[in-house]
Protein backbone atom coordinates (compact mmCIF):
# COMPACT_ATOMS: atom_id res chain seq x y z
CA UNK A 1 0.00 0.00 0.00
CA UNK A 2 1.14 3.72 -0.70
CA UNK A 3 2.24 5.92 2.18
CA UNK A 4 -0.88 8.33 2.80
CA UNK A 5 1.84 11.65 4.20
CA UNK A 6 -0.09 12.94 7.40
CA UNK A 7 -0.88 16.39 7.79
CA UNK A 8 0.54 18.56 10.67
CA UNK A 9 -1.64 19.56 13.15
CA UNK A 10 -0.30 22.99 12.55
CA UNK A 11 -1.12 22.96 9.21
CA UNK A 12 -4.88 21.63 10.46
CA UNK A 13 -5.08 24.35 12.06
CA UNK A 14 -4.11 27.02 9.58
CA UNK A 15 -6.77 25.34 7.19
CA UNK A 16 -9.11 25.60 9.70
CA UNK A 17 -9.01 29.31 9.56
CA UNK A 18 -10.15 29.94 6.21
CA UNK A 19 -13.68 28.68 7.17
CA UNK A 20 -13.61 32.59 8.26
CA UNK A 21 -13.82 33.41 4.78
CA UNK A 22 -17.91 32.20 4.39
CA UNK A 23 -18.15 35.49 6.38
CA UNK A 24 -15.15 37.78 4.88
CA UNK A 25 -15.04 36.45 1.28
CA UNK A 26 -12.04 37.51 -0.85
CA UNK A 27 -11.21 40.77 -2.43
CA UNK A 28 -14.05 41.78 0.72
CA UNK A 29 -13.55 45.31 1.41
CA UNK A 30 -12.86 45.83 5.58
CA UNK A 31 -12.12 47.88 8.11
CA UNK A 32 -9.66 45.98 10.90
CA UNK A 33 -10.32 47.74 14.07
CA UNK A 34 -8.49 47.72 17.93
CA UNK A 35 -5.57 46.05 16.49
CA UNK A 36 -3.09 46.03 19.84
CA UNK A 37 -0.50 48.89 20.53
CA UNK A 38 0.76 47.61 23.62
CA UNK A 39 3.77 45.11 24.74
CA UNK A 40 2.14 42.17 24.66
CA UNK A 41 3.39 39.97 22.19
CA UNK A 42 0.91 37.32 22.07
CA UNK A 43 -1.94 40.26 20.97
CA UNK A 44 1.31 41.30 18.43
CA UNK A 45 1.12 37.80 17.26
CA UNK A 46 -2.56 37.58 16.87
CA UNK A 47 -2.28 40.64 14.70
CA UNK A 48 0.61 39.59 12.53
CA UNK A 49 -1.37 36.06 11.95
CA UNK A 50 -4.34 38.47 11.05
CA UNK A 51 -2.82 40.77 8.56
CA UNK A 52 -1.07 37.84 7.14
CA UNK A 53 -4.78 36.16 6.29
CA UNK A 54 -5.81 39.32 4.82
CA UNK A 55 -2.91 39.95 2.53
CA UNK A 56 -3.16 35.45 1.60
CA UNK A 57 -6.51 35.77 0.59
CA UNK A 58 -7.18 39.21 -0.82
CA UNK A 59 -8.58 40.89 1.42
CA UNK A 60 -8.85 44.83 1.09
CA UNK A 61 -8.00 46.77 4.48
CA UNK A 62 -9.17 49.93 3.62
CA UNK A 63 -8.32 51.79 6.97
CA UNK A 64 -7.13 50.05 10.35
CA UNK A 65 -7.72 51.97 13.65
CA UNK A 66 -6.47 50.87 17.41
CA UNK A 67 -8.45 51.30 20.64
CA UNK A 68 -7.08 54.84 20.80
CA UNK A 69 -7.57 56.31 16.98
CA UNK A 70 -11.54 54.79 16.34
CA UNK A 71 -14.11 57.45 15.70
CA UNK A 72 -17.34 55.97 16.16
CA UNK A 73 -19.20 59.14 14.20
CA UNK A 74 -17.19 58.08 10.94
CA UNK A 75 -18.88 57.50 7.88
CA UNK A 76 -18.70 53.97 6.52
CA UNK A 77 -19.78 52.60 3.23
CA UNK A 78 -22.44 50.11 3.82
CA UNK A 79 -20.67 47.30 1.77
CA UNK A 80 -17.60 47.19 4.23
CA UNK A 81 -17.17 44.57 6.46
CA UNK A 82 -15.96 45.79 10.46
CA UNK A 83 -13.52 43.13 11.43
CA UNK A 84 -12.82 42.95 15.48
CA UNK A 85 -9.51 41.79 16.48
CA UNK A 86 -9.42 38.19 18.10
CA UNK A 87 -7.87 37.54 21.37
CA UNK A 88 -8.75 36.90 24.97
CA UNK A 89 -9.89 40.86 26.21
CA UNK A 90 -13.94 39.78 25.22
CA UNK A 91 -16.14 40.33 28.64
CA UNK A 92 -15.37 42.51 31.64
CA UNK A 93 -11.44 41.91 32.71
CA UNK A 94 -10.55 44.67 30.18
CA UNK A 95 -12.75 47.44 30.13
CA UNK A 96 -11.71 49.99 27.26
CA UNK A 97 -11.42 46.84 24.57
CA UNK A 98 -14.97 45.68 25.30
CA UNK A 99 -16.64 49.28 25.65
CA UNK A 100 -15.19 49.92 22.11
CA UNK A 101 -16.98 46.90 20.21
CA UNK A 102 -20.34 46.87 22.33
CA UNK A 103 -19.98 51.05 20.83
CA UNK A 104 -19.33 49.56 17.44
CA UNK A 105 -22.02 46.94 17.19
CA UNK A 106 -24.40 49.83 18.80
CA UNK A 107 -23.31 52.16 16.36
CA UNK A 108 -23.26 50.56 12.47
CA UNK A 109 -26.34 47.98 13.07
CA UNK A 110 -26.52 47.94 9.35
CA UNK A 111 -22.75 46.80 8.74
CA UNK A 112 -21.57 42.97 8.95
CA UNK A 113 -19.30 42.78 11.91
CA UNK A 114 -17.36 40.13 12.70
CA UNK A 115 -15.10 39.32 15.92
CA UNK A 116 -12.43 37.39 14.62
CA UNK A 117 -11.68 34.51 17.35
CA UNK A 118 -11.94 35.15 21.02
CA UNK A 119 -11.91 33.88 24.64
CA UNK A 120 -14.61 35.00 26.70
CA UNK A 121 -14.50 35.61 30.32
CA UNK A 122 -17.22 37.69 32.63
CA UNK A 123 -16.85 38.00 36.31
CA UNK A 124 -20.20 39.86 36.23
CA UNK A 125 -23.33 38.61 35.31
CA UNK A 126 -24.36 42.26 35.31
CA UNK A 127 -21.90 43.50 32.49
CA UNK A 128 -22.39 40.19 30.55
CA UNK A 129 -26.16 40.97 30.13
CA UNK A 130 -25.28 44.44 29.53
CA UNK A 131 -23.26 43.15 26.03
CA UNK A 132 -25.87 40.48 25.38
CA UNK A 133 -28.76 43.17 25.07
CA UNK A 134 -26.49 45.23 22.85
CA UNK A 135 -25.36 42.55 20.66
CA UNK A 136 -28.51 40.74 19.78
CA UNK A 137 -29.82 43.89 18.27
CA UNK A 138 -27.33 43.68 15.44
CA UNK A 139 -29.06 41.33 12.68
CA UNK A 140 -25.45 40.45 10.94
CA UNK A 141 -22.96 40.07 13.48
CA UNK A 142 -20.70 36.57 13.43
CA UNK A 143 -18.56 35.37 16.83
CA UNK A 144 -15.44 32.93 15.98
CA UNK A 145 -14.74 31.28 19.82
CA UNK A 146 -11.57 29.56 20.41
CA UNK A 147 -12.82 27.14 23.32
CA UNK A 148 -15.86 25.46 24.20
CA UNK A 149 -16.50 27.61 27.43
CA UNK A 150 -16.52 30.70 25.41
CA UNK A 151 -18.64 29.23 22.85
CA UNK A 152 -21.03 27.58 25.24
CA UNK A 153 -21.92 30.89 26.88
CA UNK A 154 -22.04 32.78 23.85
CA UNK A 155 -24.58 30.51 22.49
CA UNK A 156 -26.91 30.45 25.25
CA UNK A 157 -26.80 34.15 25.38
CA UNK A 158 -25.94 35.98 22.11
CA UNK A 159 -29.10 34.36 20.60
CA UNK A 160 -29.43 36.53 17.56
CA UNK A 161 -25.41 36.36 16.92
CA UNK A 162 -23.78 33.82 14.73
CA UNK A 163 -21.23 32.03 16.81
CA UNK A 164 -18.83 29.45 15.45
CA UNK A 165 -15.52 27.72 16.79
CA UNK A 166 -12.41 28.79 15.78
CA UNK A 167 -8.43 28.60 16.21
CA UNK A 168 -6.69 31.46 16.69
CA UNK A 169 -5.46 33.89 14.33
CA UNK A 170 -1.83 33.56 15.44
CA UNK A 171 -1.98 30.14 13.44
CA UNK A 172 -1.85 31.79 9.80
CA UNK A 173 1.86 31.97 10.67
CA UNK A 174 2.77 28.35 10.57
CA UNK A 175 5.53 27.92 10.35
CA UNK A 176 7.86 30.29 11.62
CA UNK A 177 11.59 29.84 10.82
CA UNK A 178 14.65 30.29 12.72
CA UNK A 179 18.10 30.44 12.82
CA UNK A 180 20.48 29.24 15.90
CA UNK A 181 20.95 26.26 18.23
CA UNK A 182 19.16 26.08 21.35
CA UNK A 183 20.83 25.72 24.68
CA UNK A 184 19.81 23.31 26.68
CA UNK A 185 18.07 24.98 29.16
CA UNK A 186 13.90 26.21 29.75
CA UNK A 187 12.14 29.18 29.36
CA UNK A 188 10.04 29.39 32.26
CA UNK A 189 7.28 32.12 30.51
CA UNK A 190 4.88 32.83 33.18
CA UNK A 191 2.16 35.65 33.19
CA UNK A 192 2.32 37.98 36.12
CA UNK A 193 -1.06 39.62 35.75
CA UNK A 194 -4.48 39.30 36.76
CA UNK A 195 -4.60 36.11 35.00
CA UNK A 196 -2.24 34.04 36.59
CA UNK A 197 -3.45 32.04 39.66
CA UNK A 198 -2.03 31.97 42.91
CA UNK A 199 -0.37 28.48 42.34
CA UNK A 200 1.90 30.04 39.90
CA UNK A 201 3.15 32.75 41.61
CA UNK A 202 4.49 30.63 44.54
CA UNK A 203 5.86 27.63 41.65
CA UNK A 204 7.70 31.09 40.01
CA UNK A 205 9.78 31.81 42.81
CA UNK A 206 11.13 28.30 42.99
CA UNK A 207 11.94 27.61 39.65
CA UNK A 208 15.36 27.63 38.06
CA UNK A 209 16.63 28.61 34.86
CA UNK A 210 15.14 31.54 32.98
CA UNK A 211 11.98 33.19 33.66
CA UNK A 212 10.57 35.63 32.12
CA UNK A 213 7.17 37.41 31.00
CA UNK A 214 6.01 39.67 28.16
CA UNK A 215 6.67 42.95 30.28
CA UNK A 216 10.37 41.39 31.17
CA UNK A 217 11.10 40.55 27.60
CA UNK A 218 11.26 43.82 26.50
CA UNK A 219 13.80 46.54 28.00
CA UNK A 220 12.19 49.82 29.25
CA UNK A 221 13.01 51.85 26.20
CA UNK A 222 11.35 49.45 23.69
CA UNK A 223 8.92 49.83 26.56
CA UNK A 224 8.82 53.52 26.43
CA UNK A 225 8.61 53.83 22.79
CA UNK A 226 5.24 51.26 22.78
CA UNK A 227 3.67 54.18 25.23
CA UNK A 228 4.55 56.81 22.61
CA UNK A 229 2.83 54.88 19.55
CA UNK A 230 -0.08 55.07 21.67
CA UNK A 231 0.37 58.37 22.48
CA UNK A 232 0.57 59.84 18.78
CA UNK A 233 -2.04 57.35 17.73
CA UNK A 234 -4.62 59.22 20.47
CA UNK A 235 -3.18 62.63 19.36
CA UNK A 236 -3.04 62.01 15.61
CA UNK A 237 -6.04 59.91 14.90
CA UNK A 238 -6.22 57.06 11.59
CA UNK A 239 -2.81 58.60 10.99
CA UNK A 240 -1.01 56.31 8.48
CA UNK A 241 2.35 57.70 8.79
CA UNK A 242 1.90 56.05 12.94
CA UNK A 243 0.12 53.03 11.52
CA UNK A 244 3.35 51.83 9.34
CA UNK A 245 5.57 53.03 12.18
CA UNK A 246 3.70 50.86 14.89
CA UNK A 247 3.94 48.02 12.27
CA UNK A 248 7.63 48.21 11.08
CA UNK A 249 8.25 48.56 15.32
CA UNK A 250 5.45 45.50 15.85
CA UNK A 251 7.32 43.77 13.63
CA UNK A 252 10.82 44.23 15.74
CA UNK A 253 8.83 43.66 19.14
CA UNK A 254 7.58 40.04 17.75
CA UNK A 255 10.94 39.20 15.88
CA UNK A 256 12.29 39.79 19.50
CA UNK A 257 10.59 36.99 20.89
CA UNK A 258 10.68 34.35 18.35
CA UNK A 259 14.95 35.16 18.58
CA UNK A 260 14.85 34.17 22.73
CA UNK A 261 12.54 31.15 22.08
CA UNK A 262 14.98 29.96 19.51
CA UNK A 263 17.57 29.90 22.19
CA UNK A 264 15.96 27.34 24.99
CA UNK A 265 15.43 23.73 24.29
CA UNK A 266 11.92 23.70 25.74
CA UNK A 267 9.69 26.26 26.84
CA UNK A 268 7.50 26.29 30.04
CA UNK A 269 4.17 28.59 29.95
CA UNK A 270 1.09 29.92 31.47
CA UNK A 271 1.28 33.01 28.39
CA UNK A 272 -1.23 31.12 25.48
CA UNK A 273 0.81 32.55 23.40
CA UNK A 274 3.68 31.80 24.11
CA UNK A 275 2.60 28.18 24.16
CA UNK A 276 1.37 28.92 20.31
CA UNK A 277 4.57 30.45 19.17
CA UNK A 278 6.54 27.83 20.75
CA UNK A 279 4.09 25.09 18.34
CA UNK A 280 4.57 28.30 15.41
CA UNK A 281 8.37 27.07 16.06
CA UNK A 282 7.82 23.44 16.18
CA UNK A 283 9.27 23.92 19.91
CA UNK A 284 8.98 21.63 22.39
CA UNK A 285 6.58 23.22 25.52
CA UNK A 286 5.01 22.62 27.80
CA UNK A 287 1.24 24.45 28.85
CA UNK A 288 0.02 25.23 32.15
CA UNK A 289 -3.17 27.04 33.20
CA UNK A 290 -4.45 30.69 33.61
CA UNK A 291 -6.82 31.86 36.80
CA UNK A 292 -10.21 30.79 34.75
CA UNK A 293 -8.92 27.98 31.85
CA UNK A 294 -8.29 29.65 28.93
CA UNK A 295 -5.33 28.08 28.50
CA UNK A 296 -6.72 24.32 29.21
CA UNK A 297 -9.69 25.17 26.98
CA UNK A 298 -7.65 26.01 24.02
CA UNK A 299 -5.75 23.51 24.63
CA UNK A 300 -8.12 20.46 24.42
CA UNK A 301 -9.73 21.49 21.36
CA UNK A 302 -7.57 22.60 19.14
CA UNK A 303 -3.16 22.24 19.89
CA UNK A 304 -3.57 18.58 21.93
CA UNK A 305 -2.35 16.87 19.02
CA UNK A 306 0.59 18.72 18.13
CA UNK A 307 3.36 16.21 19.36
CA UNK A 308 5.96 19.29 20.76
CA UNK A 309 2.99 20.53 22.96
CA UNK A 310 1.83 19.06 26.59
CA UNK A 311 -0.38 20.48 28.94
CA UNK A 312 1.24 20.14 32.50
CA UNK A 313 -0.67 17.75 34.53
CA UNK A 314 -1.05 15.06 31.77
CA UNK A 315 1.36 12.37 31.23
CA UNK A 316 1.74 12.42 27.66
CA UNK A 317 -0.10 15.28 26.63
CA UNK A 318 -2.83 13.38 24.94
CA UNK A 319 -4.82 11.32 27.02
CA UNK A 320 -7.89 9.22 26.03
CA UNK A 321 -9.46 11.88 27.93
CA UNK A 322 -8.49 14.57 26.13
CA UNK A 323 -9.61 12.85 22.93
CA UNK A 324 -13.40 11.91 24.04
CA UNK A 325 -13.24 15.92 24.97
CA UNK A 326 -12.38 16.33 21.21
CA UNK A 327 -14.40 14.04 19.56
CA UNK A 328 -17.28 15.17 21.21
CA UNK A 329 -17.41 18.81 21.03
CA UNK A 330 -15.36 19.75 17.95
CA UNK A 331 -18.96 18.52 15.62
CA UNK A 332 -20.00 21.94 16.77
CA UNK A 333 -17.37 23.72 14.54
Amino acid sequence: MPNVQQIHPMDELKQCLKRILEVIPQHSKIFYIDYPVHSNCGDLLIMKGTEAFFKDHQIQVIKRFSVYDFNERMDIPDDHILVLHGGGNFGDLYEMHQKLREKIVETYPNHRIVLLPQTVYYQSEEALQRTVSIFNKHSDLHLYLRDEKSFQLVSEHFLNCKVRLMPDMAHQLWPIQFKGVPNNKRLNFLRMDIEADEEQFAAASQMQDDTLDWHTLYNRYERKLVQWAGGGLRRIKGSKVLQLGWKLYSDYLVNKAIRRFAKYETIYTSRLHGHILSCLMDKPNVLIDNSYGKNSGYYLLWTYKVNMANMAGTVSGRTSGEQNYRETHIVTV
